[in-house]
């Protein structure tokens, strides 16, 4: 059972919109199944105000998790950035040591994982431009996986691919141009709200062999439920919620093995309420 004190060391998930977020339930559950004196709570931050928050957090040694849509916010204000989370320009954990903010990448690892579990067939096809986006980038360039590219406009889509060109290993990195995929990935935020439409239209994912919608909800999202009835393997975003928390976890707790078990319990718990 958890208890907080006056002893108890403070951590965080940082995002606009929050209350979706199930990193509170996942790593509280993984604090109190190893017995640390700790407690992760939920943070409503604007990005406006997240330089401050982010100072606040040095000032008060809060580390904790970056979530949508703060990511790359947060890689342009902590100055410590891990090499990985420096050449994607996204931050989604980070920590104190020695007074000053550090910021590192676990959705890379977590994603590798999760597409992998999938068993991604090539070439990918990404739905966003935004910090999710650049690590299903740094997965596919890691790879070697072709990986086109839709995002809210062409623009948008061509700055996105002129950045990712750009990450080690040449990665063949091109707008989408309607040509066949093996996999399709969601990296928008497309799905949190209810009534959000498909990242896509069908006709441009039902060839695909797979699928993974970074976005998690109760009873999986509709793009999902749809993209499984038509025959693709499809995951949503819970197995990289627990993969790249796993890895966020060892970073808050140098020396400690992330309890992965209690932690994927946890989010199922949370996602069947």
């Amino acid at each position: 059972m958890l208890r907080i004190r006056g002893s108890s060391r403070v951590l965080a998930v940082l995002g606009d919109p929050i209350a979706h977020s199930l990193s509170p339930e996942m790593h509280n559950a993984a604090i109190a199944g190893l017995g640390l004196d700790a407690v992760f709570i939920p943070l409503r931050v604007a990005r406006a105000t997240l330089p401050v928050a982010l100072d606040g957090c040095a000032a008060l040694g809060i580390a904790g998790n970056i979530t949508v849509p703060l990511k790359r916010a947060a890689a342009a204000h902590i100055a410590n950035l891990t090499p990985l989370a420096a050449a994607l320009g996204a931050v989604n954990t980070f920590w104190v040591a020695a007074g000053a903010l550090h910021g590192d990448n676990t959705d890379v690892a977590g994603l590798d994982e999760a597409l992998a579990m999938l068993d991604a067939e090539p070439p990918w096809l990404v739905v966003g431009a935004g910090g999710s986006a650049r690590a299903v980038a740094s997965v596919a360039a890691r790879r070697g996986v072709p990986l086109l590219v839709s995002a809210r406009t062409a623009e948008r889509a061509a700055t996105f691919c002129a950045w990712a060109r750009s990450l080690e290993g040449d990665p063949d990195v091109r707008p989408d141009d309607a040509q066949p995929v093996g996999t399709v990935i969601n990296a928008s935020p497309l799905g949190l709200a209810p009534g959000d439409p498909d990242p896509l239209p069908a006709e441009r994912w039902r060839s695909a062999a797979a699928a993974l919608d970074l976005v998690y909800r109760p009873g999986e999202t509709a793009w999902v439920r749809a993209c499984r009835a038509a025959g693709l393997r499809a995951a949503d975003g819970r197995g990289l919620l627990v993969a790249q928390g796993a890895h966020a976890f060892e970073r808050f707790f140098p020396g400690v093995r992330a309890p992965r078990e209690l932690m994927r319990a946890a989010v199922a718990r949370a996602l069947a309420t």
